[in-house]
């Protein structure tokens, strides 16, 4: 058995692997940025983050000026 007689086969399987991989990527980029529009519109509209602490109006004026 000679490694030539599947040359085609595994040239075709890393094609095919190559090609999946490429297309996650540019889902998950494609889908990173839907969901950075997404977060900014909420953030805009008034909604926030459980995540990020409550500021306080002196607090938040402070961080208006400093900008």
């Amino acid at each position: 058995m000679e490694a030539a007689d599947h040359l085609g086969f595994v040239v075709a399987a890393y094609a095919a692997a190559a090609a999946v991989v490429l297309a996650l990527i540019g889902w998950v980029a494609i889908d990173y940025h839907a969901q950075r529009r997404a977060l900014a519109d909420l953030e805009r509209r008034g909604f926030s983050r459980r995540s990020e602490p409550m500021r306080s109006a002196p607090a938040m004026e402070q961080a208006k000026e400093g900008a």
